[in-house]
């Protein structure tokens, strides 16, 4: 399934893409109007939107509807630094001995088609492809081979980052979560759809100029491992965002840098779960708030 959060005619709810259409879940009075309690029902919610698939009533046009992130508001939106040895070698950075984490604040997510903010305070803003995955079950201490088990399908990440912002803090977290900095989507494809997120190709577009390309299979840890490692620490739950890092190709480390600027589009594509745009536009000046 590829599931979606969505408004349309002015009430958010949750729906199944199938081609250019929505499987609208209000159809079926049983499902919850959110994703995150979507997943905590798990197979049971799952079996309910099939049933409303199958019976092929309750549709509506993709393009009528304005899709938000998948979860636009998780409880938990992780992320994983240094997880690919092209991007590590760009850096010059060694190989970190264990998985490096740091949080996006949920704040700074936003959907498919929504405008990245070239924020006011810098001129230092990048990209970063990445897969990210969603857990779909309150999980500790998972070993890797069950892994699989707790993570209820794949998104496309974009890792926005304030570059300079991003040194000013040990944990990144201030460089990696000003508002619009996540985007996400442009749905959820669970994991029963993909079998095997560590054989997928991932591609970073800037306007027509292709900035990134490369194979999930690549990830130094990959999403078992990360899962497995997590857990060891805090209780995953439905919803739980976790990007997976980025491929070498970073506009930090071009040659002259290639930060975005108001005007181009981002274009992230992942095999077998599709495409992620958005465009960048100056930060409003009508955002401040005191």
């Amino acid at each position: 399934m590829k599931l979606i959060t969505f408004t349309y005619q002015q009430q958010t709810r949750i729906g199944a893409v199938i081609g250019n259409e929505v499987v609208d879940g209000l159809a079926q009075p049983a499902l919850p109007c959110n994703l995150i309690d979507f997943l905590a029902q798990g197979e049971t919610a799952k079996a309910l939107l099939q049933q409303q698939i199958d019976a092929g009533t309750g549709r509506l046009p993709l393009n009528a509807v304005m899709l938000h992130a998948p979860i636009p508001r998780p409880r938990k939106y992780l992320a994983i630094g240094l997880n690919y040895p092209e991007h590590l070698h760009e850096t010059g950075l060694a190989k970190p001995d264990y998985p490096l984490f740091f949080n996006k604040q949920t704040s700074c997510i936003i959907a498919h088609h929504e405008a990245i903010h070239l924020p006011k305070v810098s001129e230092k803003l990048d990209y970063e492809g990445e897969l990210a995955m969603v857990i779909g079950k309150h999980c500790r201490h998972v070993p890797v081979e069950k892994a699989h088990q707790v993570i209820a399908g794949f998104t496309i990440a974009n890792d926005v980052s304030v570059r300079d912002w991003q040194m000013r803090s040990p944990t990144w977290t201030l460089g990696k979560s000003f508002d619009t900095h996540g985007p996400l989507g442009p749905w959820l494809v669970t994991a029963d759809e993909i079998a095997d997120p560590h054989q997928l190709i991932l591609r970073t577009w800037v306007d027509d100029e292709l900035r990134q390309q490369s194979n999930t299979g690549q990830m130094l840890f990959n999403c078992y491992e990360i899962v497995a490692y997590l857990t060891q620490v805090m209780r995953l739950e439905p919803g739980d965002v976790i990007a997976t890092g980025t491929p070498s190709g970073v506009g930090v480390k071009m040659k002259p840098r290639g930060y975005l600027k108001a005007g181009q589009t981002v274009r992230i594509e992942i095999e077998k779960i599709g495409t992620l745009t958005n465009p960048v536009i100056n930060e409003p000046d009508d955002l401040t708030l005191y």
